[in-house]
């Protein structure tokens, strides 16, 4: 079997700080419990061997019904329910052309795309093999975006890489 896998250069600063940032929003109500509903497994970066493609989202969900269990090895052959990718100019035409297509047939229920340029999160829903962009939201929202959509999240935090406290 010949796969092919599509590598990106590291990310830049904002770039992993707006990945680190969506991660620990979500962590804690989607895949713990606190403050949400739980029955979640949320991942950065796990490797997605998808038929004869192998793709590497920024971040990946599974119901833990479809995935009671983690795989003992580095290859993640469940299709995720989630995949969330943070575009940057590097990534951004192969995550929002080739990867969508490919989420898209392998049958991904949603897909988000956080855009550093625009300050945006995309949320798309598949619906008849093709994505349905449900909702686009602005830097300064605290949106509830499906799948995660019992917690409002508060977006000003992906981009505020120096952020005091």
């Amino acid at each position: 079997m010949n796969e092919t896998l599509y590598l990106q250069p590291r990310p830049a600063g904002p770039h992993a700080h707006a990945v680190s940032a969506l991660l620990y929003a979500l962590v804690g109500p989607f895949d713990r419990g606190i403050g949400g509903p739980g029955g979640w497994r949320i991942l950065f970066e796990p490797e997605c061997h998808l038929h004869e493609e192998v793709l590497v989202p920024d971040l990946s969900g599974w119901s833990r019904v479809r995935m009671p269990r983690l795989p003992e090895g580095h290859r993640f052959t469940l299709v995720p329910d989630w995949v969330c990718e943070v575009l940057s100019p590097s990534s951004a035409r192969t995550d929002r052309a080739i990867k969508m297509d490919l989420y898209a047939r392998e049958g991904v229920p949603h897909v988000w795309l956080v855009d550093m340029a625009a300050r945006t999160v995309e949320s798309y829903a598949l619906e008849g093999g093709k994505y349905m962009r449900l909702a686009c939201d602005a830097a300064d929202a605290t949106p509830r975006i499906a799948p995660f959509d019992a917690v409002a999240l508060e977006l000003k935090f992906l981009w505020d890489a120096e952020r005091e406290e």
